[in-house]
């Protein structure tokens, strides 16, 4: 006999109604874990991480926005301001771009995009054609009218994006200074100026995504990525006065047209602090329109980077290294007979003559070269050469700006006529910061400070960093640099820089007529000089410690008719500017 086995069958499920029941609660508690995770999920990506995800889901273009930092901006202030100037910011602008993947004619699109906006259609071409690609940049910072007729053309596959671009709100105002923002290998970088200098602190940090990627390279959606946000670059607070440096533009440019020049720079700076108040050059340039310059000496800082023989304005601080050696003082005594024979060469005054028994102080009046060997030699040339160094020459200054450093090649061997002549600023190079760092020497009481032209920076974290005037070192003694101010004061009373005097007040400086090397052999070329006035006021307790340098001046000949006038124009601006009393009768300008 044959025994089987019951079948289960509904009847006998039925007969165990707590087991069908456990198996349905099983089943709907599964679901609702499920659903559950699923909720769970659709809220972490939708609220928790909705900015997020937002951005990365919104194809790769969106991703570009988030890990490049917006540039720091750069300000600027003035005595009646409550806020900062902005001077170079970033505003929004359109890219165009294509998704290649999603263009059935490349050529077609090639054609028609580059008739508008100025590319070839081979270079378009050569973007769009890899369907492989998702994501393609065409061509920043769109004008309006390019946009609109793009849109007009309904290109599949082309689309547009905002990006950040540099902008310059007063054009040319401050330009040299500024530098701008342009493309290296398609990537923006600052060139020259502020730009240029401090471009990693501007620039800021890029963010970064590391996400698993299909053989497209393309992002899948909902797996492990790491992302981290950019950082964005660093402001900065600049020394400059908005108003002392639009009249310093105003004045060099006048300067440069009314003698004839090729160019002119202005320096104005705090003697006691170093902070730079204005640096003004003459041509500039419009940062927003750069591609349009069409001399690119015109970008260049001559403040910083210009170089060249400084000529007579360096006779003081030869004074002023014999005063300070207890050699000479204003009222020492030579015999000059307008000539000084040495190494087989012929050394003559600036107007050949000979002039007798002068003073120290008649010296830096008459402004004579063959004084200022005489100063030099008293004390020796090693000394010279240490004193040269000492006044910080041959070397960059620090300023946070591109600089040169000039050069003192001329004075490695003991070669005399090489001493001699750079007693009064010929054979070796400076560059007009570096002259206003020495000259802080005189008006500080013989203390140099380091000229500085950002007053604080500002990081993305809010974090400020300001910077704190610095004296270098105690070049001469305060009796060496009050006895050379007294000179200083005759020049401008009595000698060659009457015009750079302003009614009511005691001025300090030098003028300077320097000599140009020529370009094609040896010696200098007769029919161009530099013409330069450096000094400060209230002679006493200056407020200021000033340069003007006029390139080439083709109307005039000497420093006294191009840069002086100038300079006391801008002094008194200064002195009113800064409510300065004048300290003597005011009297008709001479």
């Amino acid at each position: 006999m044959v025994h089987r086995r019951p079948i289960n069958s509904p009847r006998s499920a039925l007969k165990d109604p707590d087991h069908f029941r456990r198996r349905i609660l099983l089943f709907i508690i599964g679901v609702c874990v499920c659903f559950g995770f699923i909720i769970v999920r659709l809220v972490f990506l939708q609220i928790i991480s909705a900015s997020t995800y937002a951005k990365l889901a919104d194809n790769q273009h969106s991703i570009y926005e988030k890990l490049n930092p917006v540039r720091g901006e750069i300000k600027i202030s003035d005595k009646f301001s409550t806020q900062p100037y902005t001077v170079a910011t970033s505003i929004e602008k359109q890219l165009v771009y294509a998704v290649p993947s999603t263009i059935s004619d490349p050529r077609t699109t090639a054609d028609k995009l580059g008739f508008v906006i100025g590319m070839t259609s081979d270079e378009i071409y050569a973007k769009i054609s890899d369907p492989k690609k998702k994501y393609v940049q065409i061509k920043h910072q769109l004008t309006d009218d390019e946009v609109s007729k793009i849109k007009v053309l309904k290109l599949t596959g082309i689309s547009f994006d905002s990006e950040p671009i540099r902008y310059y709100p007063e054009n040319s105002f401050l330009s040299n200074v500024l530098g701008y923002v342009g493309f290296k290998d398609s990537n923006k970088t600052g060139f020259y100026g502020l730009e240029q200098s401090k471009n990693t602190e501007l620039t800021g940090q890029p963010g970064s995504l590391d996400q698993e990627k299909d053989s497209g390279g393309a992002w899948i959606f909902n797996t492990r990525r790491n992302y981290k946000p950019a950082i964005n670059g660093d402001n900065l607070i600049l020394t400059v006065d908005k108003s002392i440096q639009l009249k310093a533009e105003e004045i060099i440019h006048k300067a440069v047209s009314d003698n004839g020049a090729d160019s002119g720079t202005i320096i104005v700076m705090d003697p006691h602090t170093g902070a730079v108040l204005s640096m003004a050059n003459y041509p500039s340039f419009d940062p927003n329109n750069y591609s349009k310059t069409k001399n690119v000496a015109d970008f260049n800082n001559m403040a910083t980077v210009g170089s060249y023989e400084p000529g007579s304005i360096f006779k003081p601080l030869t004074m002023a290294a014999a005063v300070n050696e207890g050699k000479v003082t204003a009222e020492t005594t030579f015999t000059d007979t307008g000539k000084v024979e040495v190494d087989g060469y012929t050394i003559k005054n600036s107007d050949s003559k000979a002039h007798g028994v002068r003073t120290m102080s008649q010296v830096l009046e008459q402004s004579l070269n063959t004084g200022a060997i005489f100063a030099k030699d008293q004390i020796g040339n090693a000394k010279f050469l240490e004193y040269v160094k000492r006044f910080g020459f041959g070397q960059p200054t620090g300023i946070d700006l591109p600089e040169a450093k000039g050069s003192l090649k001329g004075l490695d061997g003991n070669v005399k006529v090489n001493y001699d002549t750079s007693s009064f600023g010929q054979g070796i190079s400076v560059t007009p910061i570096q002259m206003m760092q020495a000259f802080s020497v005189l008006a500080n009481n013989g203390a140099m400070v380091r000229p500085y032209i950002i007053q604080s920076r500002i990081t993305d974290s809010g974090k400020t960093f300001t910077n704190q005037p610095k004296t270098v070192g105690q070049v001469i003694s305060s009796r060496a640099a009050a006895m050379t101010t007294g000179m200083l004061v005759n020049v401008v009373e009595l000698g060659h820089g009457k015009k750079a005097g302003v009614p009511g007040y005691y001025v300090a400086g030098k003028t300077g007529t320097a000599q140009v090397p020529r370009t094609d052999g040896p010696g200098y070329d007769p029919h161009n000089n530099i013409g330069t006035f450096i000094g400060y006021a209230p002679a006493d307790n200056p407020k200021f410690l000033m340069m003007i340098r006029v390139n080439h001046p083709r109307d005039v000949s000497f420093a006294e008719t191009s840069a002086a006038p100038s300079w006391g124009v801008m002094a008194q601006f200064l002195l009113n500017y800064y409510d300065v009393a004048p300290t003597r009768p005011i009297t008709a300008k001479k």
